[in-house]
């Protein structure tokens, strides 16, 4: 017997650890995204790509799966949902650039610490419909800071309808002015990044080859929190789910952070997160905010 959509709704709700009910307009904000994707893809005939970012914590991969899912279910359109986060530098080559520029560079997440050029070249490749056999995209897996081997890669098949790029700062815009990015946002900035050249490496990607990869995006869904005092207390909420999703797995012993270390790490986002809170509802397509318990409530197009 082949099971309802509403049914695979609910399993996929269930996978993620999210004991509230799929209400009705819960499931009606990701069925009207997955129609005006479908809409869109009719209209073009090419491969979409769609960009999906938010703070820290605020339901990006879960808000992507339920997309995919009705996407394929209902339109029958074959999607991949990639995180930006799959396709950080290597290791070795992230320890190089920390010694280069700065020391801060060693933990990934900030841009210039993702294989750009990698997903550029795979953007134009399925821009000009040219996927003309499936195509391997790096895994990450965070536990050991490193990709994982290329056996256990996302593989997109040709004939691709829908790609969906979800990250924190996916269609993020550069800082503007010096003035501001000289001025220390946080404790971290500075005092681990005192000369600026951290923060003004991390613009110049902005600046450059994200804005690059950025500009393949056809349609910008950006879930907006309600400020960014709740991107830490949903990062915790995060780490804690983490923690009990792989409490018997060993890799993963020792790995789950603190609520200082939670604090630490936000910091290494603030002034990006903080500035898309200013930036997305200007330019992004469609603008979902998302209510302090965590839960979508409407729809805005730009």
């Amino acid at each position: 017997m082949k099971e309802s959509l509403n049914h695979k709704l609910n399993k996929l709700k269930n996978s993620f650890f999210i004991k509230e009910n799929l209400n009705k307009n819960f499931k009606n904000i990701y069925l009207k995204i997955a129609e005006l994707i479908f809409l869109k893809k009719t209209s073009s005939g090419k491969p979409l790509i769609i960009g999906l970012a938010g703070g820290q914590g605020s339901g990006k991969t879960t808000f992507a799966q339920f997309l995919k899912l009705i996407l394929e279910n209902r339109y029958n359109l074959k999607t991949i949902s990639v995180s930006i986060d799959d396709v950080y530098k290597t290791k070795n080559v992230r320890i190089k650039i920390s010694k280069k520029i700065n020391k801060l560079f060693l933990t990934r997440g900030v841009p210039g610490t993702h294989d750009v050029n990698f997903l550029i070249k795979f953007f134009k490749v399925l821009k000009d419909n040219n996927l003309s056999k499936s195509f391997l995209i790096p895994k990450f897996d965070k536990s050991i800071d490193d990709r994982l081997p290329k056996n256990k890669w996302h593989c997109v098949e040709k004939k691709l309808d829908v790609f969906i790029l979800e990250g924190w700062c996916v269609g993020a815009r550069p800082e503007e002015s010096n003035l501001n990015l000289k001025k220390p946002i946080n404790k971290l900035e500075a005092i681990e990044d005192k000369n600026c050249k951290w923060r003004s490496k991390v613009n110049q990607h902005l600046k450059n080859d994200y804005k690059k990869l950025f500009s393949f995006i056809n349609l910008m869904i950006y879930l907006e929190v309600p400020n960014f005092n709740k991107v830490l207390t949903w990062r915790g909420l995060q780490e804690k789910k983490l923690a009990y999703s792989r409490k018997n797995i060993s890799k993963y012993k020792n790995k789950i952070m603190s609520e200082s270390e939670i604090k630490r790490f936000i910091m290494f986002y603030e002034r990006i997160t903080k500035k898309m809170l200013i930036d997305m509802p200007k330019f992004a397509d469609i603008i979902v905010p998302i209510s302090s318990n965590h839960q979508p409530k409407k729809i805005i197009l730009n």
